[in-house]
């Protein structure tokens, strides 16, 4: 694979200028003294590529030289007409962009490639918005962008969920990140890290202060603390139901975040798993209150413990039972008597 690495130096090179060579190395998991002979290698060639020692040192392309070589291999073709199927183009502004670089990226394919990465374009299709999400808040992340790709601070007026009132601070930001088609903007406030909602942003200004972003720390490890404390929330309330089998597939959708535990797969009461088989389910809570959720699966679920959650649901059910008294059935219209011949 030195072709590929050769490759892959040259484009680094030309995007980055001048790289160490102990750089160049850990980038592409080879030893510097392999990095040193890529270089003469690419000398040998007529790449016009020189390193310079000492502690600023490094190796570099002569200025002003460029190669117009895309390097992309099939898979790497068809993975970029993949990408532009992804909606998060159009609300940072960029699906014109984006398309005309496409275009441009297509016709610098080596003609191999074209075929694939066009009918790729046409045969996937990445849709990043759930089934049945409602309509969706608008967001204007533009003001957003400005402070991000400017490292300035950025105040906010905010609404948390629940809330009537926004509140008003001052974050310094990290970059946005797109999950399942919501926008959040990832940013410390007072050096902790926090999570906002795009399109609770009532108002955002960008501050002439620079961003003061903890020191080696990048996006993508801060969305991991935050990520991890979403999904990772300790549920102190261990919940056990049984559920209908026809119901099963549904209900770990739908649940998935609050499953404890997988059910086994011998664990079903009944006879021979028909309608009549309940398979028992383990989940995890916050609160007693959270556990309501459960109602929309009406008697197709049961609580089995705690009692406190049976009571709660029982509870529920009564609340709902008073919004909707009971009425007398509608009688079917009399049929005229059939006449005597």
């Amino acid at each position: 694979m030195k072709s590929d690495r050769l490759l892959s130096i040259l484009l680094l090179l030309q995007t980055r200028g001048r790289v160490p060579a102990h750089e160049l190395a850990e980038r592409l998991e080879v030893s510097v003294r392999t990095i040193y002979r890529d270089i003469e290698a690419l000398s040998a060639s007529g790449v016009p590529v020189y390193a310079e020692r000492g502690r600023h040192g490094g190796i570099e392309l002569l200025a002003g030289f460029r190669t117009d070589v895309t390097g992309l291999t099939a898979d790497e073709s068809r993975a970029l007409f993949i990408l532009a199927a992804q909606g998060a183009h159009a609300a940072l502004g960029l699906d014109a962009a984006l398309g005309s670089a496409l275009r441009k990226v297509m016709a610098a394919l080596p003609a191999p490639h074209r075929p694939a990465a066009e009918v790729t374009s046409r045969r996937i299709l990445v849709d990043a918005t759930r089934w049945k999400g409602g309509p969706q808040a608008a967001v204007d992340l533009d003001t957003l962008q400005d402070a991000v790709f400017a490292d300035r601070r950025l105040r906010l007026r905010y609404r948390h969920s629940g809330q009537q009132e926004a509140r008003t601070y001052t974050v310094d930001p990290y970059g946005l990140v797109s999950k399942a088609g919501v926008w959040y903007l990832v940013a410390d406030r007072r050096a902790t890290p926090r999570l906002f909602r795009a399109d609770r942003v009532r108002s955002a200004t960008v501050l002439g202060d620079d961003v003061r972003r903890r020191p080696g720390v990048e996006l993508a490890d801060v969305w991991e603390v935050l990520r991890r404390q979403v999904e990772e929330r300790p549920g102190g309330l261990d919940v056990t139901v049984r559920v209908r089998r026809d119901r099963l597939d549904m209900f770990l959708r739908l649940n998935a975040a609050q499953l404890a535990e997988l059910p086994a797969p011998g664990d079903t009461e009944g006879d021979g798993g028909g309608e009549d088989a309940w398979v028992t389910v383990r989940l995890a809570y916050g609160i007693v209150r959270e556990a309501r959720q459960l109602l929309q699966f009406a008697d197709s679920v049961e609580v089995l413990e705690p009692p406190e959650v049976r009571a709660e649901l029982a509870a529920a059910a009564v609340s709902v039972t008073r919004l909707y008294p009971s009425l007398p059935e509608p009688q079917a219209p009399d049929r005229p008597s059939p006449r005597k011949p």
